[in-house]
């Protein structure tokens, strides 16, 4: 029930974005789930109380939904960008993230969020990483090929 729980905070809190509230219908759209679906899980969110939900008028996040949907919109980000860092296309990246987004321990996300970052900062493109991309074409590890060259040359 969490993954729904996010989900539906993370579309809520983009929705919200332009004018500061959504509707039911845009809900549904973005999820692709009956207009019906959205409003049960809106009374159980707004009980919880992460959503503030009026029927027929509008809907928008309480504090408690907004650090939530934040937090869950910076882990699929962090997924996203480690996935496509490993070469995965960036489609099937956002879909995977999608999913593995919700069961991700905390100190792993951290962990991931390092990295991604430890990559982006990096003056130049890592060696390491360009050996990674050959490894993937080639099935070979850069380094054996070179071991295996100096190994004939003796």
């Amino acid at each position: 029930m969490r993954n729904r729980f996010e989900d539906y905070l993370e579309a809520i809190y983009e929705l919200c974005k332009d004018k500061g509230f959504t509707r039911v219908k845009e809900i549904a759209n973005a999820l692709k789930v009956k207009p019906a679906t959205v409003s049960e899980m809106l009374e159980k969110l707004s009980k919880e109380g992460y959503v503030i939900y009026r029927k027929r008028l509008f809907v928008t996040l309480t504090e408690k939904g907004k650090n939530i949907a934040m937090d869950v919109k910076e882990r699929r980000e962090i997924l996203v960008k480690f996935l496509t860092a490993l070469g995965v296309p960036r489609d099937i990246a956002e879909s995977d993230a999608c999913t593995i987004e919700h069961v991700l321990h905390e100190k792993t996300v951290n962990q991931l969020k390092n990295f991604v970052k430890f990559i982006e900062e990096s003056p130049i493109y890592p060696k390491w990483l360009k050996h990674f991309e050959e490894y993937c074409k080639t099935g070979v590890h850069p380094c054996d090929r070179f071991k295996r060259l100096v190994d004939l040359q003796f």
